[in-house]
């Protein structure tokens, strides 16, 4: 699948944005405390943030892939060490085997989502990951009670919906085990759950 301009466009915009998401992303990578020879699988990696900030860690895993569902936006990953992978799919229906990877990460990708279409993802996700896996998810939310309050009035252009998926992460048999919100950037939690 080509990218259109509009593609090209939005990946731009999105990499604009970037250093908001800096302190998460970085919590994240803390979270998945990725070993070697670990197998890691990005759901909705956009341009590669999280897995530049991944390698920036030294992180040495087996084997990563990326997935967008855009072409765009995964034109502008780079950055990567060059056996890391991009491919495109939906990550409502991941185009792997069972069991295929020991650490799956979703950054700012599930407050976009309607609720069906995140349960989706998260069985997707639960199918794809190995018994004992991690997965981290980082989303739009904070504890602060003034901002929360907020982030649910903004208007859903925004794209800042706040979510806390921890409830819909074990609806769909995922155990959330630690979160962290963090304190500059995007007003983000990150959650690290396990499939048992």
């Amino acid at each position: 699948m080509r990218a259109s301009t509009a593609d090209h466009v939005l990946a731009r915009l999105y990499n604009w944005q970037l250093a908001l998401e800096r302190e998460a992303l970085r919590v994240a990578v803390g979270l998945a405390d990725v070993r070697p020879g670990d197998r890691v699988l990005d759901v909705g990696t956009g341009t590669g943030a999280l897995l530049r900030e991944l390698a920036d860690h030294g992180a040495s895993p087996a084997q990563v892939l990326g997935v967008d569902c855009s072409p765009g936006m995964l034109a502008g990953v780079g950055g990567l060490p060059e056996r890391w992978r991009m491919v495109v799919a939906d990550a409502r229906a991941l185009p792997f085997a069972d069991a295929s990877f020991d650490v799956i990460t979703l950054s700012y990708l599930l407050h976009l989502l309607k609720s069906g279409d995140r349960a989706r993802v998260f069985e997707a996700t639960r199918r794809a990951v190995r018994s004992g896996g991690r997965i981290v998810t980082v989303t739009v939310d904070s504890q602060r009670p003034a901002l929360r309050r907020l982030l649910e009035v903004l208007p859903a252009w925004t794209s800042l919906r706040r979510l806390d998926p921890r409830a819909e992460m074990q609806a769909a048999r995922l155990r959330p085990v630690r979160a962290r919100y963090t304190a500059t950037g995007w007003p983000s939690l990150c959650v690290l759950a396990k499939r048992d």
